[in-house]
C-alpha cells in the first residue's frame, strides 16, 4: 500500500492550494455575507482543470483521476465551501456525460463544462416530494417525433439557475426506478424556469433554486444513456459526488482545525495562551486524529475508483464519517473561540454553518448506513 502522492497528484493539489489562498480565500467573507455566486472563478479554475480532474484529456480534462479530485476538492473547500460545491456538481457532471454520453454529447457539452464555457453543471434529481427516494419522482419526459417534451420541478438544485449544461432525470414510464430516463437540458431553454435562490443556512454563496420545466423541448439527441437507464446512471454519480462531499467535508473540518489552532496560539486567559491547557490540547487532539481517518476513508475510496473496483460501501462509509466529522469539529471550533466563535468577525461560525448541510446533500447519513449495511450483507453471501 503506497501512501506516496504521485507527481500528477502532488500537482494538482499544488495548484489547487495556491489558487485557494491567492484568488478563493481572501473572498470567502464576502461571498458568504452577500451571498454572490463565483461565477468568475469557475472560468479561471476550468482554466486550471479544476472542473475536469478526471475527465480525459481529449475532452479537455485534466486526466488526473479521483485521488487528485479529492485532493483539490479538499484545497477549495478549505477555502470556501460555497465554491467547492459548484466545483463538485460541475465535476460530477462532466464525469457522467463523460461515462455514458455519446461522442457528439461529450464534444459538445463535456468540454463546455470542464472549460468553464457553461459556468457550471447542475444535477437535477431531487424534487418537492422526492428526495433520498428519486423513484418516487414526477418530472416526466414524453417523446414528441424528434424531442423530448419534459415537465415538472426539481428541487435543491445547486447552481441551477446559472448552469449551462444540466442534467435532469425523468419518468418515461410508469415502472419505479426502471421508468426513470436522464436528459442533457441546456441552460436557457424555452420552457425552463429557474425559481428565487434558496435563503440557506450555509453554503451562501452556492445557487440553490427550483427548476420549473413546463412543456420544454429538447432533441431527440439529448437522452443520456440508454432509455430507462436513469436510476442505474443517477447512483454511478452519486457513488463519485460522495467522494466529493467526503472531501469538502474534510477540507471544511481542516480549515476549522487550522482556525482554532492560530487562536489558541493567540488568545490568553489567566496569564497564558488557551492552547497550554490540557482540555483545549485534548480537543485539538482528536479534531485532528477524526480529520485524518476522514482524509484516509476518502483516499480509500477514490483510490478504488481510480483502480475501477467497485467502490459504493467505501464512498458511502467516507461520505458518512467525514460529514458527521466536518460537523463535529466545526462546533468545537466555536467552542474553541467562546462568544468570539458565534460572531462572523472569525471564520469558524460560517465553517459550522457551511458543514451542517454535508450530513444531507448526496444521500443523508440516514441513507449512506442503509447503503453500507446492504453491501456489508451482500458480501457475507
Amino acid at each position: 500500500m503506497d501512501f506516496e502522492l504521485s507527481e500528477t497528484q502532488r500537482l494538482i493539489r499544488d495548484t489547487a492550494r495556491q489558487y485557494a489562498k491567492d484568488v478563493v480565500a481572501p473572498r470567502a467573507r464576502q461571498t458568504d455575507r452577500e451571498h454572490r455566486f463565483p461565477a468568475d472563478l469557475y472560468k479561471q479554475m476550468g482554466e486550471l482543470g479544476l472542473l475536469g480532474v478526471n475527465v480525459p484529456e481529449a475532452l479537455g480534462g485534466a486526466a488526473a483521476g479521483a485521488v487528485s479530485y479529492s485532493l483539490a476538492m479538499m484545497e477549495i473547500a478549505a477555502a470556501c465551501a460555497s465554491t467547492s460545491v459548484g466545483m463538485a456538481v460541475t465535476n460530477m457532471c462532466a464525469e457522467l456525460i463523460t461515462q455514458f454520453g455519446t461522442d457528439e454529447q461529450k464534444d459538445r457539452h463535456v468540454r463546455r463544462l470542464v472549460s468553464g464555457e457553461a459556468v457550471a453543471g447542475a444535477f437535477a434529481l431531487s424534487e418537492p416530494h422526492a428526495g433520498s427516494d428519486p423513484g418516487a419522482g414526477k418530472t416526466t419526459a414524453v417523446k414528441d417525433g424528434s424531442r423530448w417534451i419534459l415537465n415538472g420541478t426539481k428541487q435543491w438544485i445547486t447552481s441551477g439557475a446559472y448552469a449551462g449544461v444540466i442534467v435532469v432525470w425523468a419518468r418515461t414510464s410508469n415502472d419505479g426506478n426502471k421508468g426513470l430516463s436522464c436528459f442533457i437540458v441546456e441552460g436557457g431553454t424555452p420552457g425552463l424556469t429557474a425559481g428565487k435562490p434558496e435563503e440557506k443556512m450555509g453554503l451562501r454563496g452556492s445557487n440553490t433554486v427550483s427548476l420549473t420545466f413546463e412543456s420544454c423541448a429538447v432533441p431527440e439527441g439529448n437522452l443520456l444513456g440508454k432509455l430507462g437507464d436513469g436510476f442505474k446512471l443517477a447512483m454511478t454519480a452519486l457513488d463519485g459526488g460522495r467522494i466529493g462531499i467526503a472531501s469538502q467535508a474534510c477540507g471544511v473540518g481542516r480549515a476549522a482545525i487550522e482556525a482554532s489552532v492560530r487562536y489558541a496560539k493567540e488568545r490568553k486567559a489567566f496569564g497564558q495562551p488557551i492552547g497550554d491547557f490540557q482540555a483545549l490540547r485534548f480537543m485539538l487532539a482528536d479534531m485532528q486524529t477524526q480529520l485524518s481517518a476522514a482524509e484516509l476513508l476518502a483516499w480509500r475510496a477514490a483510490a478504488m475508483k481510480d483502480q475501477k473496483r467497485p467502490f459504493t460501501r467505501e464512498a458511502s462509509m467516507a461520505k458518512l464519517f467525514a460529514s458527521e466529522m466536518s460537523n463535529r469539529l466545526c462546533d468545537r471550533a466555536v467552542q474553541i473561540h467562546g462568544g468570539y466563535g458565534y460572531i462572523d468577525e472569525f471564520p469558524v461560525e460560517r465553517y459550522l454553518r457551511d458543514a451542517r448541510v454535508q450530513t444531507i446533500y448526496e444521500g443523508t447519513s440516514e441513507i449512506q448506513r442503509v447503503v453500507i449495511a446492504r453491501e456489508v450483507l451482500k458480501a457475507a453471501g
